[in-house]
């Protein structure tokens, strides 16, 4: 599989000495590295058994739209997007609870220092250590002063919340679909819309899920056709979105937010 772009939003990926990386790991235990190379990815296997996830390719549909033709014009450029789904729901619900308000590089910031600190190391690359986020086990093990000293006290209670509700409920949520799962995620204290539709767009690649009434669509859709008149506030937006989008709404929510955050070519 070849690709023109590929979307890093993920805080795991990483650039090794210019290397850009990324480590996987499954629920069920299996993990693999994955090398970008050009325009291609390599896999490793790591640990346990069966395929690696592969990374879905998107693009815009041949028939344009009259609203989303400056839009189009602009995404156009990115060519075919690969994105990896993440083949961890625990990961997947962590991540968007570490992203809550706050900013995406300071999110990956504080992901990054969490895994380094607490996460077992799964592979090494170029000599650099690569560790996963920590287990839901590990989470609950973690005293107060350990998320205060890596900055994670704000996210203390829905982490842990989130871990329990893991491990009692994981192996039912992972066979529930995109949709009903988001209704089910918010039913954990300190889950609320954003966070599930994150979560599950994350793991499962259906971004019709995302909240895409969110400031990080709302900022690249302005960016991509800043001659258009978006709404500002993110329920008028959403709507409109929803409208000018259509059928293609899973589409043109990943192609955006890709555009603000994707490696292009040969990385």
């Amino acid at each position: 599989m070849s690709f023109d772009s590929l979307m890093t939003d993920h805080p795991s990926w990483r650039s090794v000495r210019g290397r850009h990386v990324r480590l996987l790991t499954a629920d069920t235990g299996a993990s693999w590295l994955v090398e970008v190379h050009g325009r291609e990815l390599n896999w490793t296997p790591l640990s346990g058994d069966g395929p690696a996830p592969m990374a879905d390719v998107y693009r815009l549909p041949e028939s344009a739209r009259p609203q989303t033709m400056a839009l189009d014009a602009t995404l156009a450029e990115l060519g075919e997007v690969a994105r990896l789904p993440n083949p961890s729901l625990w990961d997947a619900l962590a991540t968007a609870i570490v992203r809550q308000v706050i900013r995406a590089a300071q999110a990956r910031k504080l992901y990054r220092a969490f895994c380094g600190r607490f996460g077992a190391t799964i592979a090494r690359f170029d000599e650099t250590d690569i560790r996963a986020f920590p287990s839901p086990e590990r989470v609950l093990a973690l005293s107060d002063g350990d998320f205060t000293e890596c900055g994670m006290a704000f996210k203390r209670r829905p982490l842990r919340h989130a871990a329990e509700a893991f491990l009692a409920h994981g192996a039912h949520w992972t066979g529930l679909s995109p949709s009903v799962l988001v209704k089910e995620l918010q039913t954990v204290s300190g889950i609320g819309p954003w966070s599930a539709g994150a979560a599950v767009a994350d793991w499962s690649n259906d971004w019709a899920i995302y909240p895409y009434g969110d400031l990080a669509v709302r900022t690249w859709a302005r960016h991509a056709d800043p001659g258009a008149a978006w709404p500002a506030d993110e329920p008028t937006f959403a709507a409109h979105w929803r409208r000018v989008t259509g059928e293609q709404l899973n589409t043109y929510t990943l192609l955006t937010l890709a555009f603000g955050c994707r490696q292009v070519g040969a990385v």
